[in-house]
């Protein structure tokens, strides 16, 4: 169907029915280029006119849409759900364009397509003479939109299906978002403490220290991890695990922090299960110790006083079954006094200035003339000046003493105990004992310093000293280790905190 265009003047001397066809020819090539659907219809809602994106969305020849009714083009259900047909009626009538609306539609054999679609008047002088349905296809932005949703509930269901807290605070540390386990842990809802400081709902002891973390977020730092107390809706503490982490903006600018806790209770439950495994095993092999090392000479005494129990026993006889139940219960008292000195080692202890040199010099005579019987020879390299530290001489002493013991024990058929003392540093001393024994087995030198575990012979350790010298040095804030390897003797060496002498502390001012 042909429509009438107005006729217009041309300047040039053109005629109307040139310009007509002028104006027409630019008519259809906007119709052409313009990438929507568009359709324009007459008051009997025929097709005037259709561009080639609507033929090609609808898969229909020029010939079979040109002059047909909407019925025809349309299907009925479109057109009954969202009554285009009483909407093209009202443009006709008002000379007002609709607002926007969506469209579903659907050719055989094609997916499903949407559109947002207006309808517009084509009117001169306030007379409408055909309307104009212009559909957009926004097929891609819809599908781009619901996978966005799709990406979007499958990322918030992870996050709130996950057994760890996780939140999101704004660039100022307020919390934005809260998943489920949060409010699990806290017993707060998203809605009581959205908006509101993260900082606030820790304890408060740390809460300065969140602040210069979040800070350290906000200025594009790393992840950080801490473990802070969060506090409950009823006031309890919760022992949490932390990583910060900055979130951030297409352009890389930090936005926000991300914060991922983990419940820390059962974890602590669990681990103090395991201490209490670990103590009730060290409590088993201790007893078993102590029943081993105090059997021995109560079988002694034993059997000393059943002789002692006989009428006609010569009194040389009964002398030495005396002697042995006086040294049986000496050796067990011995037992007792070094288990109590294992369990508290004189912690009331008068602490003192102690010069290790001469600390270490005095042990060394002490076991001279054993070292001597057994042919060990002693090399020693000592600085020259004194080297003092803060605490119990006598409790050290008997470290050194039990070490060079050890030494020399292990050099049955003699060898060289070298003892060193060496500084490490103004704040530090490095005591060495090395040995040229038979050294400790790998499966050995992990158990040394367990309570009752000895290599020597029966009856000739308790396995309490070295257990005794590793407390000493723990009370004295030092450290004792260990290296060795079978055939290769062993060295123990012994770090303790040094006090700085006189000159030293007038040199730095203290």
């Amino acid at each position: 169907m042909k429509r009438a265009w107005p006729v217009i003047t041309n300047p040039n001397g053109h005629k109307p029915q040139e310009v007509e066809s002028y104006y027409e020819m630019l008519y259809h090539l906007l119709l052409e280029a313009i990438p929507s659907s568009i359709l324009l219809i007459d008051r009997s809602l025929r097709v005037v006119s259709a561009n080639r994106n609507f033929l090609e969305k609808s898969r229909r020849p020029a010939e079979g849409t040109i002059g047909r009714r909407l019925e025809e083009i349309f299907p009925a259900v479109i057109l009954d759900n969202l009554d285009i047909i009483g909407r093209i009626q009202q443009v006709f009538d008002s000379n007002q364009p609709t607002d926007g609306e969506r469209l579903t539609y659907r050719v055989p054999g094609v997916p499903m397509r949407y559109y947002y679609y207006r309808i517009m008047p084509f009117s001169r002088e306030g007379e409408v003479y055909n309307v104009m349905l212009l559909m957009e296809d926004i097929t891609e932005q819809v599908r781009l939109s619901e996978e966005v949703r799709r990406v979007e509930r499958h990322l918030s269901s992870v996050v709130e299906s996950a057994s760890d807290i996780v939140l999101s605070m704004d660039i100022n540390g307020g919390i934005l978002t809260w998943n489920t386990a949060a409010e699990r842990v806290s017993g707060y809802a998203l809605r009581e403490i959205q908006g509101e400081l993260f900082s606030s709902y820790c304890a408060p002891d740390i809460r300065e220290e969140v602040t210069r973390a979040l800070d350290m977020q906000k200025k594009g730092g790393n992840y950080h991890m801490a473990e802070w107390d969060l506090l409950t809706k009823q006031g309890a503490r919760v022992s949490v695990s932390w990583v910060l982490s900055p979130m951030k903006d297409a352009l890389s600018k930090v936005v926000g922090v991300v914060a991922v806790g983990r419940d820390l209770s059962e974890r602590r439950k669990f681990e103090m299960q395991i201490l209490q495994s670990q103590k009730l095993a060290a409590l088993g092999v201790m007893a078993g110790g102590i029943a081993h090392e105090i059997r021995n000479p109560l079988a002694v005494c034993s059997s000393a006083a059943q002789f002692l129990m006989e009428d006609d026993l010569e009194p040389v006889l009964r002398r030495e079954c005396s002697e042995k139940i006086y040294r049986g219960i000496r050796k067990a008292s011995e037992i007792i006094e070094n288990l109590l000195r294992f369990a508290r080692p004189k912690e009331k202890a008068a602490v003192e200035l102690v010069d290790l040199v001469s600390t270490i010099k005095e042990t060394l005579s002490l076991v001279a003339n054993q070292a001597r019987l057994q042919k060990v020879t002693t090399t020693t390299n000592f600085p020259q000046e004194q080297v003092l530290v803060s605490g119990v001489g006598s409790l050290l002493q008997q470290v050194f003493m039990n070490l060079f013991l050890n030494a020399i024990n292990a050099m049955p058929g003699g060898g060289v105990m070298e003892v060193s003392v060496e500084s490490l540093g103004k704040r530090e001393v490095r005591v060495g004992v090395t040995d040229t024994g038979k050294g400790i087995s790998p499966g050995e030198i992990d158990k040394i310093f367990d309570p009752f575990y000895t290599t020597s012979p029966v009856g000739q350790g308790t396995g309490l000293g070295l257990s005794i010298s590793y407390s000493i040095i723990k009370q004295h804030f030092g450290s004792i280790e260990v290296e060795s390897a079978p055939g290769q003797g062993c060295s123990f060496w012994v770090r303790l905190p040094v006090i700085m002498s006189r000159k030293e502390r007038r040199s730095t001012g203290l």
